[in-house]
């Protein structure tokens, strides 16, 4: 199966895969990124609650970032993994912490769900298994971004808040800024109730819904386009529309690839995307 499309190419590498952005591999001198593919890889370092894996699991989900990052060309020891928590909090980060691992599971980076920088060599990862992950990029000031967004995240606007952020630390202008849609849960799959259906009315009364809520009246069930949400914000933050680029994949769809938390329930596996300068 290939999921190459207009904006994404899927990479199938000495038995690793993963996804890349065209936009972004305009870029390649500058930066590097991928969004794995894999339901028998799994990017979990902890427990939903924080808790640590046992021993063998931990070790092997390590070796499946060490894969990735191989195959990318890079060392997975220059991972920094943000330990998410479905907040609004943006984390600059400018130098690794662990000399001879992975950044993972440190306090450093408790709720937090973005991670921005202008170092090279730093991999900024975030995970997902249907949460909506955004990769940043400013060409003109070498910043980029990584950012985990759930249904609670988009509610906090939190895509906006790493835009902020690129602005306020770094001087980058929204227009300069290439933002980069990872495979998510579409609206054909995000089914909510009224009460979730009645925040995301309340918080976005100043964008048109008529398209991004959809109602199910006979089972009283609302499909919501959390990923149009996030680029019509981010068009009001100053992107351009041509520079949001989707992977327009469903991870609910494309189950069988990509991590989905709606398929797998309990014990589901997470996907990762990492980007870095380099």
């Amino acid at each position: 199966m290939d999921l190459s499309n207009k904006n994404v190419i899927h990479v199938k590498k000495d038995g690793v895969e993963f996804l890349q952005f065209r936009k972004l591999l305009e870029y390649k001198d500058i930066i590097n990124h991928a969004y794995s593919l894999g339901t028998d890889l799994n990017f979990r370092v902890a427990q939903p609650n924080k808790d640590p894996l046992p021993k063998d699991e931990f070790e092997s989900n390590c070796k499946d970032y060490e894969k990735l990052c191989n195959n990318m060309g890079e060392n997975c020891i220059n991972v920094i993994l943000c330990n998410q928590n479905h907040t609004k909090n943006v984390q600059v980060v400018d130098r690794k912490i662990n000399s001879n691992k992975p950044d993972f599971n440190l306090s450093e980076n408790d709720y937090t769900d973005g991670l921005v920088t202008n170092k090279s060599d730093l991999i900024l990862a975030t995970t997902n298994a249907d949460c909506i992950l955004l990769l940043f990029f400013d060409p003109v000031k070498r910043v980029i971004a990584n950012v985990h967004s759930g249904w609670k995240g988009t509610l906090q606007r939190i895509s906006v808040e790493a835009v902020k952020k690129m602005k306020e630390q770094f001087n980058c202008k929204p227009e300069d800024i290439i933002c980069c849609i990872c495979p998510s849960i579409r609206k054909c799959h995000f089914e909510v109730d009224k009460d979730v259906k009645d925040l995301f009315e309340k918080e976005f009364s100043d964008l048109d819904l008529t398209e991004i809520i959809e109602d199910n009246k006979e089972q009283n069930k609302w499909h919501i386009d959390t990923v149009q949400i996030n680029k019509e914000i981010l068009k009001n933050e100053g992107l351009k529309e041509e520079n949001i680029i989707d992977s327009g994949l469903c991870s609910v769809c494309n189950s069988n690839l990509i991590h989905s938390f709606r398929v797998e329930k309990e014990g589901y596996g997470l996907n990762t995307a990492l980007i870095n300068l380099k």
